[in-house]
């Protein structure tokens, strides 16, 4: 693997790696915390409807993505604040509907659509450095978001009722999580795809869960898993020549279930006790 890191392409992947590892802890705790793993799964498969609507109109399906994602997430977060009780049908509604107005357009786009398929299970190895850039632009944003909400960020991650008793501007944060989470879902079509990006948003955290007692300690941990689950699986990918995005997400599986596997049985050691 070390003598890969003489090619600019891995170098971009290593960095790739890393930003997204951080990247995916910090939203990634949100999401799970504040359960809108569901949210986040509808805004990553309604962005295929602007990868394929750049295909056809002709524009960086990035930007397609992009723009897709966060109308379709204000679109969500606005309706599900309106109706908190048909959350999951207005999420799985736009869910359906930008995946099959990506379909419809993709099918209609002259020609062969180019990378596609990296939109769709990623390809961490086509990261070039405008997407580092972006990244490492987007981690900033978060490192000063994170710190300045940080006490907000609890008190709406795991009691909303109570948040607005005590003054925390709800509908603000409800907002500016989604539109966060629009942004690192387009970020991450390069790592693992628009199919599996929801996998790396939510595996990484829900293990943290199990083990940390704070929202700090959940987003640093998750982030440390994440990396490791990253670099793993671009190393095994890269020695087997597989798809990467889809080599991580079966090893953070992987660590999933062996997570469980270990907690039941630890369990049941302490009831025997």
């Amino acid at each position: 693997m070390l003598e890969a890191l003489q090619y600019d392409f891995m170098r971009n992947a290593l960095a790739a790696a890393v930003l997204a590892s951080f990247i995916c802890g910090i939203m990634g705790t949100i999401v799970v915390s504040k359960r809108l793993v569901s949210m986040a799964g509808g805004v990553a498969h309604a962005a295929y409807g602007g990868v394929g609507m750049a295909l056809f109109f002709g524009f960086t399906p990035q930007l397609g993505a992009l723009g897709f994602a966060l109308v379709s997430s204000l679109f969500m977060a606005w309706t599900t604040l309106k109706a908190q009780s048909r959350a999951d049908t207005i999420v799985s509604i736009t869910w359906a509907v930008g995946m099959a107005i990506g379909v419809v357009f993709s099918d209609l786009a002259p020609g062969y659509g180019g990378d596609l398929m990296s939109y769709l299970f990623g390809s961490i190895l086509m990261v070039t450095k405008r997407d580092i850039i972006l990244m490492s632009v987007f981690a900033l944003i978060l490192c000063v978001f994170v710190p300045t909400f940080y006490g907000h960020l609890l008190v709406y991650s795991y009691d909303e009722d109570y948040a607005r008793t005590r003054g925390v501007p709800v509908n603000f944060l409800h907002f500016a999580v989604i539109v966060l989470i629009s942004f690192s879902v387009v970020l991450m079509i390069r790592i693992v795809g628009l199919i599996l990006v929801i996998a790396l948003f939510s595996i990484p955290p829900y293990i943290a869960e199990r083990f940390c007692r704070s929202l700090v300690g959940m987003m640093a941990t998750s982030s440390f898993l994440s990396l490791v689950f990253s670099l793993t699986g671009l190393t095994v990918a890269y020695k087997l020549n597989l798809t990467s995005g889809a080599v991580i997400i079966i090893i953070a599986a992987l660590v999933y279930f062996a997570t469980e596997i270990f907690l039941r049985y630890r369990n049941l050691q302490r009831k025997k006790v």
